[in-house]
């Protein structure tokens, strides 16, 4: 019998979170030994819902073939690492997969002298991929269906994906949309670079457990859910003191002023209250990581109500 993850963290005192580490917007790290991005922000939601401290966290970085194994060694607590969500993943390796926090698509860079604008340019030219990634499969199977050739450049981390791509030893590079943004922005000259208007496949990223603990699925799960709840019901890290108060039966509810949601999950009644505080809404979070230092519209991870699908079920 699977213990349980919940009582696990509780009695350790702190939460072990699988991250990437090398993605800045996602997860990275700075000089003081300080970590950042949206994928280290729902581990401090996490945090901050256990035990009213976000900091309560260790972070351990993860290439994309070692994750998964720390997951179902029970290393980890929650991978949260800029991860799709497949049905083979979801299937065959004892994990679950946790509620899609930022809805991404493969991409291509390239540099803007290349000549090379679709995909049927790659025929014959070298392409940069991160190896154990559902992106390495992807470009396989496109350039077999359309009868291309090509030679891949198979590397562990994005560090060394995006040295390679710069040094020359690759024509382009391929990986998330999110990721190529991102990486281009740290490149020596990023104008001399572009990533294409094509879009290779469909990259639900999300935070991935231990499959067979229900309870701490349903932990991760409504953490997730109470950061976008909060951001359509405008409820923000500046003013949830102020909602604290109102008369509201639904915002009581949910901010567990009112019920046993947080009881029932084996947490504090107001640990959305705790994750608002600490953390902030989905909005927060993205515009804090993504948005403002990116440039980074939200397009489909706005929220359902502004034409996007980022969307939580009822806090009833």
């Amino acid at each position: 019998m699977i213990k349980s993850r919940l009582n696990i963290v509780k009695s350790r005192g702190k939460l072990i979170c699988g991250v990437n580490g090398q993605l800045p917007g996602f997860s990275s790290v700075n000089e003081k030994g300080e970590y950042s991005g949206m994928d280290v922000d729902l581990c401090r939601a996490v945090a901050a819902a256990i035990f009213d401290y976000p900091s309560k966290v260790e972070y351990k970085e993860l290439d994309t073939e070692a994750r998964f194994l720390a997951v179902q060694s029970g290393e980890i607590d929650l991978l949260s690492r800029n991860t799709t969500w497949t049905l083979s993943r979801d299937t065959s390796g004892g994990m679950e997969f946790a509620p899609t926090t930022f809805y991404d698509g493969q991409g291509i860079l390239v540099t803007t002298d290349s000549e090379i604008e679709e995909l049927e340019d790659l025929d014959g030219k070298s392409v940069c991929v991160l190896a154990g990634t559902t992106n390495q499969q992807n470009l396989a199977d496109n350039m077999r269906q359309l009868g291309l050739n090509y030679a891949p450049v198979v590397l562990q981390d994005a560090n060394m994906l995006f040295t390679a791509y710069q040094e020359g030893r690759c024509e382009a590079a391929t990986s998330d949309r999110s990721q190529l943004t991102v990486g281009r922005a740290g490149l020596n000259k990023p104008d001399d670079h572009q990533v294409l208007e094509v879009v290779l496949s469909k990259e639900p990223l999300g935070p991935v457990v231990l499959d067979g603990d229900s309870q701490w699925f349903d932990v991760v799960k409504w953490v997730i859910y109470a950061m976008i709840e909060a951001e359509e019901l405008e409820i923000n890290s500046q003013n949830v003191t102020s909602f604290a108060r109102t008369k509201d039966p639904q915002i009581r509810r949910f901010l567990g002023l009112e019920g046993t949601f947080g009881e029932d999950m084996g947490l504090s009644n107001d640990f959305v209250q705790r994750i608002i505080k600490h953390v902030g809404n989905y909005d927060e979070v993205y515009e804090r990581n993504i948005g403002l230092p990116f440039d980074l519209e939200r397009g489909q991870n706005a929220l359902w109500t502004d034409g996007g699908l980022i969307y939580s079920p009822p806090f009833k």
